[in-house]
């Protein structure tokens, strides 16, 4: 549930009002334990929301450091090229394939020996 927050500190160019919405927005829905309120906490949540987005913006405006800004495009190829070594051909189907092509070949083997 939370994978879509991301540090948006230290990039250029800086975070959208957007990016830092979406955050916040991720990390109500984590703490709540709830992808979309019922009405009756619809009006909570959304304050919630709205605080959080607050915060980060204040927050994110406070913050100094002495590192170069990271480029927004390297940080992605940097993501890409991690999840590549890590899944390997996994994000391609292939684990799944193997998955799915498991219980047929056993079924096979036992009606044709």
């Amino acid at each position: 549930m939370c994978r879509n927050i991301r540090t948006l500190h230290n990039f250029e160019p800086a975070a959208t009002e957007e990016e830092v919405q979406a955050a916040a927005l991720q990390y109500v829905r984590k703490i709540s334990g709830s992808t979309k309120p019922s009405q009756a906490n619809a009006e909570a949540f959304d304050r919630a929301v709205a605080a959080v987005t607050e915060i980060s913006k204040q927050l994110l405006g406070e913050l100094t450091t002495s590192a170069p800004p990271k480029d927004r495009e390297v940080e992605a190829e940097k993501a890409r090229a991690r999840a590549a070594q890590r899944y390997g051909n996994a994000r391609r189907g292939g684990a799944l394939r193997t998955v799915l092509q498991s219980p047929i070949l056993a079924f096979q083997r036992t009606c044709n020996p």
